[in-house]
C-alpha cells in the first residue's frame, strides 16, 4: 500500500472518527461544567501545540492541536489536561474566582462534571444505534449455523468457505445454531473437520482444519468465521429502547472479556491500541459508510467504559477520589492524589505499550523489518 493510500484509507478515517468521539466526550464535560457555573479555559481536540483556534465570549479557547490522539477540557483551577488541581493557583484565588472554580464546587457537582464525559459517549452510542435500527435495521443473531464473515488468511478462507454459507453438519453431526458450530471448532484444534454446507440451494462438502490458539493455558480451535446477523428494522417508538439494551450488552461483554484477560482465561494478545484501531477503521471505511458508523458507536462505548475505570488520570479516577471525599467528608490528601496520578500515568503508558506491541505484531510489522535486514 502506498503512503498516499495509507493516509487516505486508514489514517484520515481514524482521525475523523476519533476526533468526533473525543469531541462528544469533552462536550459532555463542557456542558456539565457550564451548567454548574465552572469557567472552562480550554477545549482542545488533540494534544501538544495549537494548530488553530479561537476564543469565545466566555473566555474559552477552542483549539485543534497537533497530536490528534485524544483531547481535553481544562477547567479553571486545573493544573493540566488531566484535571489535577493547581494548588498554587487555588491558594491565590479571590472570592469571585472561587465562584467559577471547579475545585470549589460541591463534591456532587464535581462528580457530575467528571461523569458527564463517559455519559455523553454512551448517549451518543444509543443515538447511533437507535437511528440505524430505524433506517438500516438492528443486527439480530441468526438462529441458524450461518456464516457472516470469513477472516482473510484464515483456515476457512483457505478452503473456500464464504459469507452466507449455511453449515448443515460437521463430521456427520447435524447443527442447529452457530453456537454449536463454534463449540465443535473450539474443541478440535488442528483436527480436520468435514463440513457440509448449503450455498445457493446446493450442498457442498469442505474439509477444514481449525488453527490452534492458546487461550487460558489450553489450546482451542479457530476457523476464522463469524456468525450471520439478520437486519430487523425497528419503529421510532422502540428503536432507542433496543439501542439502550444493546449498549448495555456490549459494555457487559467488554467487561467480561477484560475480566477473563485479568484472571488469565483469555490472552491479552487480542488487546488492541491506536495502530490496530486505525487499521480496523480503514478496513471498515472501505466497506461502507454504514459499517463505519456502526464502528464509531462501538468505539464510543469503548471510550466511555474505559474512562470509567478507577484509574487516576481517567474520569473514573476522579470519580473514585470524589466518592471517597463524599464518604469521608473531606478531600483525599494532596499527597495521595499526586501518587495516584503517577500510578495512573504509569498504567496508561503500560497499556499503550502492550496494545501497540500487539498491533505491530498482528500487522506483521516486525516480520517486515526482519525481512528487510536479512
Amino acid at each position: 500500500m502506498s503512503l498516499i493510500n495509507l493516509v487516505y484509507y486508514n489514517i484520515v478515517p481514524f482521525i475523523v472518527v476519533l476526533s468526533l468521539l473525543v469531541f462528544v466526550h469533552e462536550w459532555g464535560h463542557y456542558l456539565a461544567a457550564r451548567w454548574n457555573d465552572v469557567r472552562v479555559e480550554v477545549f482542545s481536540i488533540g494534544f501538544g501545540p495549537e494548530m488553530f483556534g479561537w476564543t469565545d465570549r466566555n473566555g474559552t479557547r477552542w483549539k485543534i492541536s497537533v497530536v490528534p490522539m485524544g483531547g481535553y477540557v481544562k477547567m479553571f483551577s486545573d493544573l493540566n489536561p488531566a484535571s489535577q488541581p493547581d494548588q498554587k493557583l487555588i491558594c491565590q484565588m479571590s472570592e469571585e474566582d472561587k465562584k467559577v472554580s471547579l475545585f470549589h464546587k460541591t463534591v456532587w457537582q464535581r462528580i457530575a462534571v467528571s461523569a458527564a464525559g463517559p455519559l455523553a459517549n454512551y448517549l451518543f452510542a444509543v443515538l447511533i444505534f437507535g437511528t440505524l435500527y430505524i433506517f438500516s435495521g438492528q443486527k439480530i443473531l441468526s438462529e441458524l449455523a450461518k456464516i457472516g464473515q470469513v477472516m482473510p488468511e484464515s483456515a476457512a478462507a483457505h478452503v473456500g468457505l464464504q459469507p452466507g454459507d449455511l453449515v448443515l453438519d460437521v463430521n456427520g453431526k447435524a447443527l442447529k445454531t452457530f453456537v454449536e458450530l463454534q463449540k465443535m471448532i473450539r474443541e478440535n484444534p488442528e483436527r480436520e473437520l468435514l463440513l457440509h454446507v448449503e450455498r445457493e440451494g446446493q450442498e457442498i462438502a469442505f474439509r477444514a482444519t481449525p488453527q490452534s490458539v492458546a487461550v487460558g493455558g489450553r489450546q482451542e480451535g479457530r476457523l476464522g468465521i463469524t456468525p450471520f446477523y439478520d437486519q430487523v428494522k425497528r419503529s421510532p417508538l422502540t428503536a432507542y429502547f433496543h439501542a439502550i439494551k444493546d449498549v448495555y450488552d456490549v459494555s457487559a461483554k467488554m467487561l467480561d472479556h477484560l475480566g477473563q484477560m485479568i484472571v488469565g482465561k483469555q490472552s491479552a494478545d487480542a488487546l488492541s491500541g491506536p495502530v490496530g484501531i486505525a487499521a480496523l477503521t480503514g478496513e471498515v471505511a472501505r466497506k461502507s459508510v454504514t459499517d463505519l458508523i456502526w464502528l464509531a458507536a462501538l468505539l464510543s462505548i469503548n471510550l466511555g467504559l474505559i474512562n470509567l475505570f478507577p484509574v487516576p488520570m481517567l474520569d473514573g479516577g476522579h470519580l473514585l477520589f470524589y466518592f471517597m471525599e463524599a464518604i469521608r467528608g473531606k478531600p483525599v490528601s494532596e499527597k495521595i492524589q499526586e501518587s495516584g496520578y503517577r500510578i495512573g500515568f504509569g498504567l496508561v503508558i503500560m497499556l499503550v505499550v502492550i496494545s501497540t506491541w500487539n498491533d505491530l505484531y498482528h500487522l506483521k510489522v516486525f516480520e517486515f523489518f526482519k525481512n528487510i535486514f536479512n
